[in-house]
């Protein structure tokens, strides 16, 4: 009955994990204060005070009913203002907007998860869980890809999801040490075009944010030995509970290559980034025009941590900001999978929506960064291991966030993209078969997520539940052949196809430019105004 009901709600909702294990969720602000940057270059924004990131975990059942987690992150009113701008609204009309009735709608949109809830007891081998940090693209916040982070939760891991502060977010507040409000990091526009201006911005944004992550990293080391951090969103919120003591000893964080770090859409880039930025970080000899962004000492934890084997994914990568000027020598070297002491591509997952396969400026950058440079040559080895590529079909870039499930009828109808549920159930079963071919004990996925997998089964009368784990438990999601609807793999002989769609029979020449591709909210203006 509450079921026939919720179709009448008009208030935007998530479908329910579907995962073994509840999910908890803390808001987080630490001051970088009482960190200590592993970085030896300065901090790129000395204004910027304070590292934010929301936690999703596995919980169990709190004694008490928790209060609601809402999606729009307080102060509601000028969050919302500023998604407003960030689409396109002026100030004004923002402000107009946000006294119309969807203003209240979107402030009760809940994420389905329990606020300061007791984390789970770890059910691994290690007695600690699995890590992901997960970067937000621009237009994203710490929130908006809660659906995905969650359904990761509910399958035994814990994932890290800053709030970068490098005006990509459509607004960040930076608080004091006693919770109250310090200053405002708004929305910085750039252009969707090459020039010497924009490449200077997004190297400002990207040094940020690989310094935040810096402070991510060494946040999430403190917090597993046990080491007293203030949390301000405690003051900010006043919720006595919430303590950051329940993840000592319990996250598995110490390994090196443990964490595994993914991103979407700029988040994406900055992974790539940030990994090679650490992983190249005492090149023998460079072109003196190459400046790194982010430089580590060679005492940092960090250079410990990101290793060859680091597990990698990219979520709708977006390529130009990596082709600056300045950090040319950095494109150029492979990722640390293919270095003689790594995995390969197994290590690498690599999502792309529809609209992203078909813009081919991007496409071609996304080959040039998941497939080894031999891939191009025709020299791959018989032990090469090819990474796991592919993309959803009938899929738009916002598919891969929370705004597909949010706004259904938008990207359905602005952008033809169907199903925007299951476009991130194919998403979490690749990242979580991808995470058990790594080695990441994590929980089976559910039979409500293999649908395909389920179907075939149910005519076969074989033991379909061991048959499925000897293979990895979910390896269909990440098979070649077609297997899974609307999940198509790109592979490394297709790397150099002057049309790849060809491989795939799929027609895109009426997309071969961004023009239909979406950056997180923002159209691209066509190549025709510019290389990007």
């Amino acid at each position: 009955m509450a079921s026939f009901f919720s179709h009448f709600n008009p208030t935007p909702s998530f479908p329910t994990y579907t995962g073994p294990y509840p999910v908890g969720t803390l808001d987080v602000e630490v001051p970088t204060a009482q960190l200590s940057s592993p970085s030896s270059s300065a901090p790129p924004d000395p204004t910027v005070s304070t590292v934010s990131f929301r936690i999703f975990y596995p919980c169990e059942q709190p004694a008490k009913p928790p209060k609601p987690v809402y999606w729009l992150s307080e102060p509601q009113g000028e969050h919302f203002k500023a998604f407003a701008r960030f689409l396109g609204a002026s100030p004004r009309l923002a402000a107009f907007i946000h006294f119309l009735p969807i203003s209240s709608l979107v402030s009760y949109i809940t994420i389905p998860a329990l606020q300061d809830a007791p984390l789970a007891v770890p059910t691994t081998t290690s007695k600690r869980w699995p890590v992901m940090v997960f970067s937000h693209g621009l237009g994203g916040t710490k929130n908006t890809y809660s659906h995905l982070a969650g359904s990761l939760s509910s399958h035994g891991m814990v994932v890290i999801a800053p709030e970068h502060r490098d005006g990509s977010a459509p607004i960040s507040i930076i608080r004091n040490v006693d919770g109250t409000r310090n200053k405002a990091v708004d929305y910085i526009s750039l252009p969707h075009v090459r020039s010497q201006e924009v490449e200077d911005g997004r190297d400002t944004q990207l040094r940020t944010r690989l310094w935040e992550l810096d402070l991510l990293h060494e946040t999430l080391l403190k917090m597993d030995r046990g080491e007293t951090l203030t949390n301000i969103a405690t003051q900010h919120d006043r919720v006595a509970e919430r303590d950051l003591a329940i993840f000592a000893s319990k996250l598995d964080v110490h390994g090196p290559g443990c964490i595994s770090w993914f991103g979407h859409s700029f988040g994406a880039a900055t992974m790539v980034q940030f990994l090679k930025s650490v992983f190249y970080r005492s090149p023998t000899s460079t072109p003196s025009s190459y400046q790194s962004l982010f430089i580590p000492s060679k005492y940092s934890s960090i250079t410990r941590q990101i290793t060859s084997s680091s597990p990698l994914g990219l979520l709708d990568l977006w390529g130009p900001p990596l082709r600056s000027s300045k950090t040319s020598w950095l494109w150029e070297q492979p990722l640390p999978c293919y270095a003689q002491s790594g995995p390969g591509g197994s290590s690498i997952l690599a999502i792309l929506s529809e609209s992203f396969f078909k813009w081919r400026a991007n496409l071609k950058l996304t080959k040039c960064v998941v497939f080894p440079p031999q891939a191009t040559d025709g020299l791959l080895s018989e032990n090469f291991t090819p990474p796991h590529v592919f993309y959803r079909i009938a899929s738009a870039h916002l598919s891969q966030s929370d705004f597909g499930v949010l706004l259904p009828w938008l990207t359905k109808k602005a952008f033809k993209a169907d199903d925007p549920v299951r476009t991130l159930r194919l998403n979490t079963r690749a990242v979580l078969e991808m995470m058990r071919q790594h080695g990441i004990e994590l929980a089976p996925t559910s039979s409500t997520d293999m649908e395909e997998a389920a179907a075939e089964e149910s005519h076969s009368g074989v033991d379909s539940e061991n048959e499925r784990l000897s293979k990895g438990q979910d390896s269909k999601i990440l098979a070649t052949d077609g297997s899974v609807k609307g999940w198509v793999a790109l592979r490394p002989e297709d790397a150099e196809k002057k049309e790849i769609g060809e491989a795939v029979n799929i027609k895109t020449s009426e997309s071969a430019t961004p023009s239909t591709a979406v950056i997180d909210g923002e159209i691209i203006r066509t190549e025709s105004q510019g290389k990007i």
